[in-house]
């Protein structure tokens, strides 16, 4: 089955790649991945700090799957396939990339000026070695707009 690869993040653009890759998927009979980063813990000498800090980072990562999922449930009846992982953004797409031959699309979103760390490396240097195709999504796409892609 054909599955589009939507990295989640607190950027302010990854809803407008979740709400493509969920219209293209409901449109050609695939599925979402949704890949939730959550940022490298960091050594603290202060284990209890540390703990408090992954906790906070875990619920925020909880409560992006359920936006996304209720997004996606509304945008297009279609229920995503979630995986969280932790660590370096790109190492983590890499990976996921690796370990699924399945994923048509690697979608990422954009708004104006310098692109994200994802979009600069694969839409870059390591362009010319994804297993799959890259979508980039501007951010700012009215809604009609979205209505009009197929």
């Amino acid at each position: 089955m054909r599955s589009y690869l939507v990295v989640m993040d607190e950027s302010e653009e990854a809803p407008a790649a979740l709400r493509y890759a969920a219209r293209r998927a409901a449109r050609t009979g695939g599925g979402v991945d949704i890949l939730v980063l959550m940022p490298a813990a960091e050594f603290s000498q202060w284990g209890a700090v540390q703990a408090a800090m992954e906790e906070e980072a875990r619920l925020r990562a909880e409560a992006m799957i359920v936006q996304a999922s209720s997004a996606i449930a509304e945008e297009a009846g279609i229920r995503p396939s979630i995986t969280v992982k932790q660590g370096d953004p790109v190492k983590a797409v890499v990976a996921f990339l690796e370990e699924r031959g399945d994923i048509s699309a690697l979608v990422l979103a954009a708004t104006e000026g310098a692109p994200g760390p994802l979009i600069a490396h694969f839409a870059g240097a390591a362009a010319g070695s994804l297993p799959c195709p890259l979508v980039i999504v501007p951010a700012g796409l009215a809604d009609d707009t979205f209505e009009r892609l197929d």
